[in-house]
């Protein structure tokens, strides 16, 4: 069973902006799309599996509480379900969700398994909640201006070497200068040291770097993001057992609404302070 792991890259159209707090959350909705509220008085129990080592969507607090972006979904897809006495979260190791949910020890897996050939062979999938964008950062003593497939030209870039965002950027930005690095640890060290002018590498990923040692304040987004199903598949998707259609139907309407109402955006502020979706212009 594949786990989706931070990675995700381009598209020709930048995503859109949400207008709460300016923040640049996509929308993977159609907004003229209408769902139907579901019937669930059948339904018994709503269990979510899940993990507790899936930072920051799931995991441990300092008092062994499971808390994390998946955990506050699960209990907002609850809430607008209007199913919270029926409503439980199941913490289990990564390899044994599959089981578990085909024993019928919980009703959908919300944990980042990849929406795979392979795995839709054993689930049915919802509609995606949330993408990984990949992203150029640079040195803000040195900033890229746009347009970025000629900023890197000739440039050294940093990136990890045999992963799909070495692929991407050979492929996407002919003439830049790519410098693959075994470790993040070496790649980031060439950024603070001048080494390298960019590094391109998960956003999600790069968020968290921006304000940490790894890049000790040196350096910000550059560009926009970029967003690409054909390199790293279509992003986080709940898993339910194959052919329970009310069941879906349900947590696509829950999905959508909470996308609406934003307080999806709401939940992405609260785990993601740095915004991996805004678009930056020097």
């Amino acid at each position: 069973m594949l786990r989706f792991r931070f990675a995700i890259v381009l598209t020709a159209v930048m995503v859109s902006a949400s207008s709460l707090a300016q923040v640049s959350v996509p929308h993977f909705w159609d907004t003229r799309q209408r769902l139907s509220a579901p019937d669930l008085t059948t339904l018994q129990r709503l269990r979510f599996l899940t993990t507790t080592d899936f930072f920051p969507f799931s995991m441990l607090d300092a008092q062994g509480n499971l808390v994390g972006f998946h955990i506050d979904l699960a209990r907002a897809i609850c809430r607008k379900l209007e199913t919270e006495s029926r409503c439980q979260i199941q913490a289990l190791p990564f390899e044994e969700l599959g089981e578990a949910l085909e024993r019928g020890d919980g009703e959908a897996i919300l944990a980042g398994i990849a929406v795979t050939a392979e795995n839709r062979a054993q689930y049915d999938f919802t509609r995606s909640y949330f993408q990984f964008p990949a992203r150029f950062i640079a040195r803000k003593d040195a900033p890229l201006i746009e347009p970025l497939y000629g900023a890197v030209r000739g440039q050294r870039v940093g990136v990890l070497a045999g992963s799909t965002h070495e692929q991407m950027l050979r492929d996407f930005f002919e003439g830049a200068d790519v410098a693959p690095f075994e470790t993040e640890e070496d790649m980031f060290r060439a950024i603070r040291n001048s080494d390298v002018r960019a590094i391109f590498s998960d956003g999600l990923r790069l968020s968290f770097a921006l304000t940490g040692e790894e890049t000790d304040g040196c350096c910000g987004f550059a560009g926009g993001p970029y967003l690409a199903p054909e390199y790293f598949g279509h992003g986080l998707a709940i898993a339910t057992p194959p052919n329970q259609p009310v069941l879906q139907d349900a947590l696509n309407y829950a999905l959508q609404q909470l996308e609406a109402d934003g307080v999806f955006t709401e939940l992405y502020l609260r785990y993601f302070p740095v915004d991996f979706y805004e678009h930056v212009t020097p």
